[in-house]
């Protein structure tokens, strides 16, 4: 490209040409995140960064906003997505070749010209791209456009900054904006001019580990020459990881091959000396020292960076920083003591990001303290930890709950640096009792029925009552009202002998799984004896959807209706049809019990069945495609009978043995428990949801006021407020509208995230592992929660309203709440990757009779919709057939 050699017009005064000492954070919309970084890190003292300009957006936009050619192209582009690789390819390559081939005015050539004068004629330079959507805190976009290295004179660097204009359309630039949602006429390209170092060895230091995520430690990678042959891949590079002053691992790599630049411009890949390419890159003091420069650099920016370095003549220079994109956030705490975070929603079957009314309103509810991070909450267990008894506690209920939890926890306690024993149980380990949560001393229990049936009475009155008190509530007074009912709710659901029925079942459980091995060899019968128990409000729930398809089945034009329909209010619609107030009626019975459930219903802003019933509806039809008339009391009775049948099998085995009538007697009692409360288990989270609705109804009316006081733009929009804050909006009448926008965008980042079942307070991740051996080769290992061998079709299913199931299918997906208990009528196993021993997916596929399979992480990738399966859940693998 070559400068216009047209006289002077008069245009509007821009700043096409901007040094790095004119720059800082505030011009990034003209410098682009590269050059606005660059002018903060000249800015930070001790830092050095090598000198150089920045060619604005302004120059970029002069140059190409009036193109018509580029501009149909553009438009072209829009309408391409992100798999439509080939034409995507075809269209970028046209762009690339009108932006190279476009003219730099007179005036931005002359401006570039003036700075290049500030140098030495024979002076290299950099050519790096800088992107508006470019080493942001929320998308980093490395290595989407082009870099060009030592460049001489002014017609090469003219060329270059085309070409890097041009690089904004890579395939690959255009591939990440389009998954990233970023629009391509509102991202513009800055060049960074710089002038060139010519290092000995330069790399990337991480101010976080980026594979751990751990924020105190640094993570340094290393290699001889230009720091491109790392970034491209093209070498293997030393890793130094340092905390603290100290140097905590060293990897030294075989380093082959170096980037060097050539005298006259341009760069070239040499071979490393043998005797050197086994060599430290770098020295432990320059190792350390280089820890302090990356400190020092994050505490200005406020958050860890990933951090371009190179090293020539023994001085570091820096040549970038960017925000560390990846790191799961670290939940807030208000010290500087070590906390361990274990996950909420691995434990309640719910790992989406939750909004922030669902949020603040299921912290209402918990038993001890929850803390945010990345939209979903976490637990600080740092307290049981402390203590013997607490640990022991707190690891027996996750050996239940997710092994792979526990196993994390064993990891960070076996460590024995970041969790210390508390020094008044070192001198008296009595005193530890303190810090035991409720369910791991239950009180004693009687083995009555009727107990468990009193708790859901009581619970069920409550809620009535609450339903009659909340509708004369309004303003603040609502928000003061749900804050006093939350104890109600811990009375009647968290009663010590609430969480007694529950440990009954759970110990009897397991006291039979454990004799039973010991005793007969035979592993996990406690499973069928838990079918078709009483009192289990999801299995119910799953059962009677059954009898809303009987019901419709005899109508078909009913059922071709709801083939066909997609609205939201379907009911409506079928009053004019043949059986269509017959179906009314049983979906809206169905409804009346059921309705406030839905998937990730821990979320109150999640839409409940209530509120969007079309969801129900290929759960319905799938049962009268799969089944005959009367298969809920069918599937009821199989699962009574089975487990009749294994009582009296284990009891007839047992009376054989030596002292077989006591073995027996007391495999009776046990057997008893987890018959009369094994229910129970499913009912405390029915009432939280059934209280939570009534809530959401009534907060929802006062979001109507604020829509029509002007306040916000749809009731939803208060779905995005945290409870204190819409109850302040409510009280004063003022609201930021900002806020809401801001929170919209977070959770749509937040969505993406993927959360750790196990954190600490550092950021360090903790993957738990499998500790098991003698599994078929290639088997996929998992946690057995519910017994028995089955093979069949896999259907991986990530939401449930798209499930089209068999009968004898394998649902596959990442969770399972109770709300995907219908489901469960017409599949023959289960395979989820969240989950644990008495989670809810596991307790149901136990009562119907389904073996399951849970905790199998990246099953919904590892395993293929279709393909053919065998899930043990006896053993807990999973085999691709």
């Amino acid at each position: 490209m070559t400068a216009e050699n047209k006289p002077n017009t008069i245009i509007e005064a821009h700043t096409y040409v901007l040094g790095f000492q004119d720059l800082d954070r505030s011009k990034l919309m003209l410098a682009g995140g590269k050059g606005a970084n660059l002018g903060e890190l000249s800015g930070i003292k001790g830092t050095l960064v090598p000198e150089g300009f920045c060619v604005t957006t302004e120059a970029y936009k002069r140059t190409t906003q009036n193109n018509l050619e580029l501009n149909s192209l553009l438009d072209e582009l829009t309408t391409l997505k992100a798999e439509d690789r080939k034409n995507i390819g075809d269209v970028c390559a046209k762009i690339r070749r009108v932006i190279e081939n476009l003219s730099i005015s007179n005036d931005i050539a002359d401006d570039i010209a003036d700075h290049l004068a500030q140098f030495g004629q024979e002076e290299a330079f950099a050519i790096r791209s800088s992107a508006t959507a470019e080493d942001l805190p929320t998308a980093s976009f490395a290595g989407q456009q082009d870099t060009y290295l030592n460049m001489i004179g002014k017609d090469a660097v003219l060329k270059h900054i085309s070409r890097c204009w041009a690089s904004l359309f890579t395939d690959r630039a255009v591939i990440y904006r389009l998954q990233n949602g970023f629009d391509h006429r509102k991202v513009y390209l800055s060049v960074i001019v710089q002038k060139m170092v010519f290092p000995q060895a330069a790399g990337i230091l991480f101010t976080a580990d980026p594979v751990t995520g751990n924020r105190k430690t640094v993570s340094i990678d290393a290699g001889f020459g230009l720091g491109e042959a790392m970034v491209s891949g093209l070498v293997n590079a030393d890793n130094y990881k340092v905390s603290n002053g100290m140097i905590i691992d060293t990897k030294i790599s075989i380093k082959k091959l170096a980037i060097h630049a050539l005298k006259d411009g341009g760069t070239q890949e040499q071979e490393i000396e043998p005797a050197q390419q086994t060599g430290q890159v770098l020295t432990d003091e320059q190792i350390l020292q280089l820890e302090l420069i990356g400190r020092k650099i994050e505490a200005h920016f406020g958050s860890p960076q990933d951090i371009e370095w190179c090293l020539a003549d023994d001085i570091f220079y820096i040549v970038q920083s960017r925000p560390i994109t990846t790191l799961y956030p670290v939940p807030e705490a208000n010290d500087r003591e070590n906390h361990v975070y274990i996950s909420v929603g691995h434990q309640q079957m719910m790992t989406d990001a939750m909004k922030p009314l669902g949020l603040s309103l299921w912290q209402l509810t918990a038993a001890r303290p929850m803390f945010k991070a990345g939209g979903r909450l976490f637990v600080d267990v740092m307290d049981s930890l402390t203590s013997s008894a607490g640990r022991a506690a707190l690891l027996n209920g996750m050996s239940q709950h997710d092994p792979l939890i526990k196993d994390a926890l064993t990891t960070i306690i076996e460590r024995e640096d970041f969790i210390k024993l508390a020094a008044k149980e070192e001198q008296d380990p009595a005193k530890s009792n303190k810090t035991l949560p409720p369910w791991a001393a239950p009180a004693p229990i009687e083995n009555d029925p009727k107990i468990a049936a009193d708790l859901i009475e009581r619970s069920q009155t409550s809620i009535e009552t609450l339903k009659q008190s909340i509708q004369i509530k309004s303003g603040t007074e609502l928000f003061d009202f749900i804050l006093e009912d939350q104890q109600n709710l811990r009375k009647n659901l968290f009663t010590p002998q609430s969480i007694a029925v529950i440990m009954a079942a759970m110990n009897a459980s397991s006291w039979i799984n454990e004799k039973m091995q010991e005793w007969l060899g035979e592993k996990n019968p406690a499973d069928a004896l838990a079918q078709s128990v009483p009192n289990n409000i999801t299995s119910e729930m799953g059962l009677e959807l059954l009898d809303v398809a009987d019901v419709i089945r005899p109508y078909p034009q009913v059922i071709d209706y709801l083939q066909h329909t997609k609205d939201d209010n379907f009911l409506d619609g079928l009053t004019k049809l043949n059986g269509g107030k017959e179906t009314r009626n049983a979906i809206s019975a169905y409804l009346n019990k059921y309705g406030m459930r839905c998937a990730g219903e821990i979320d109150i802003t999640k839409a409940r069945w209530s509120e969007k019933p079309i969801v129900l509806v290929p759960m319905i039809l799938n049962n009268i495609k799969n089944f005959e008339p009367g298969e809920s009391a069918r599937k009821f009775e199989r699962g009574l009978q089975e487990a009749l049948k294994k009582e009296q099998e284990l009891l007839g085995r047992l009376i054989q043995l030596p002292d077989g009538e006591q073995k027996a007697k007391e495999t009776k009692q046990k057997i008893s428990l987890i018959r009369n409360f094994a229910g129970y288990r499913e009912y405390p989270k029915y009432g939280i949801v059934s209280r939570s609705f009534v809530y959401k109804q009534a907060l929802l009316h006062e979001a109507e006021q604020l829509v029509e006081l002007g306040l916000i733009r749809e009731k939803e929009d208060t779905y995005y407020l945290y409870f204190d804050e819409l109850r302040e909006v409510v009280r004063s009448g003022k609201l930021d509208h900002r806020i809401i926008g801001d929170r919209k965008e977070e959770h749509k980042l937040n969505e993406k995230l993927n959360p750790p079942r196990v954190i600490t307070s550092d950021g360090e991740i903790i993957a738990g592992k499998y500790k098991r051996e003698n599994l078929p080769a290639g088997a996929i290992i998992g946690l057995p929660v519910s017994a028995g061998i089955i093979e069949g079709r896999a259907r991986v299913i990530l939401n449930m309203e798209d499930a089209d199931l068999d009968e004898g299918d394998i649902l596959v997906t990442t969770f399972t709440d109770p709300s995907w208990t219908p489901l469960f009528i017409s599949i023959k196993g289960l395979i989820t990757e969240v989950g644990g021993l008495m989670t809810h997916g596991a307790v149901i596929a136990r009562e119907y009779g389904l073996p399951a399979v849970v905790g199998v992480e990246n099953a919904v990738t590892l395993i293929k919709d279709g393909q053919q399966i065998r899930v043990s859940g006896t053993e807990g693998y999973v085999e691709l057939l």
